[in-house]
């Protein structure tokens, strides 16, 4: 557990993994191994493998307290989820809430749950199966649903769409994960932006997947942006228009990202990204047709 102060709020990051997670040319298929090479010193040794080639990611998720209220940010891969299509999340023994307990966070003691997006890694522990049923995870929590995620996930939802395979991942996805929050009436599915607190607010990002969201902190001038998955690697800042191999409109997620780090960037805001591993957050400046690394933290 690593620890961030900006302003009055409190910033913990929560690791559940991390480790060699898939070969840099599949990661961020737009790049070349040039780029690669060209980055090392800021890619290796925390995310990039030089010797074998591989990129180095983490599941995580971040606590913001602030105002008396916690905030977790994402709930990661889940335990013994069935996701018979992705070797790293399939039947994956998690001891997230221990975690999550051993940072101070008792799942009772979450105000509010937000999802960036629906994508496997950032919903499994929205729930825990209890006498058979998959109930909320965070009793006492309201959880924030991009609702355009929601729409695309749902039974009848355009991300059902395509092969048989993608059909019955994002089915049991949205089974263990998705409709128990929104059976149990704790989720709220928003569009246009929403306002948590004084220093929180949701904004819309999409891109990575239809309803792909950032959070935005401001606390006495201090800022950050939790931008979910519109990184994967830092190479990207340096490359912006490169998206990961996850992105569903990759034209939309090229904008957003340029977008987002350019703010980020011109305003002063901490990157908080979803995967990073190593250090796991950024202050970001503009450098050339990309961005730079001026300080990590957490």
């Amino acid at each position: 557990m690593e620890r961030i102060v900006l302003g009055e709020a409190e910033v913990l990051r929560v690791r559940e993994w991390e480790g060699a997670f898939m070969p840099s040319a599949d990661i961020v298929p737009g790049a070349t191994p040039e780029d690669w090479e060209r980055n090392a010193d800021l890619l290796a040794p925390d995310h990039w493998n030089r010797a074998d080639d591989t990129h180095l990611g983490a599941l995580q998720s971040w606590v913001v307290r602030h105002g008396g209220r916690t905030v977790l940010v994402d709930t990661g891969v889940g335990h013994r989820r069935q996701r018979p299509h992705n070797r790293l999340f399939h039947e994956r023994d998690s001891d997230f809430l221990d975690l999550l307990t051993a940072a101070g966070v008792r799942p009772e003691d979450v105000d509010v749950v937000v999802n960036t997006h629906l994508h496997a890694d950032h919903v499994g522990w929205n729930t825990v199966e209890r006498d058979g049923e998959w109930v909320p995870a965070f009793p006492n929590a309201v959880y924030y649903l991009p609702a355009a995620d929601h729409a695309s996930f749902a039974p009848d939802g355009p991300g059902r769409a395509g092969p048989a395979t993608r059909q019955e991942e994002r089915r049991l996805l949205y089974a263990d994960s998705i409709e128990p929050v929104v059976r149990s009436g704790r989720a709220v599915l928003w569009t246009d932006g929403v306002r948590l607190d004084g220093a929180l607010t949701l904004e819309p990002a999409p891109g990575h997947s239809p309803g792909s969201s950032v959070l935005r902190l401001d606390s006495r001038g201090e800022r950050a942006v939790f931008v979910g998955d519109l990184l994967h690697s830092p190479l990207q800042l340096t490359r912006p228009e490169c998206n990961s191999c996850f992105c569903e409109d990759p034209a939309q997620a090229a904008t957003t990202r340029r977008s987002v780090l350019e703010r980020a960037a011109d305003q002063g805001e901490l990157v908080v990204p979803a995967h990073f591993a190593g250090t796991g957050a950024a202050e970001v400046r503009r450098e050339g047709s990309g961005f730079t690394v001026t300080r990590w933290a957490g």
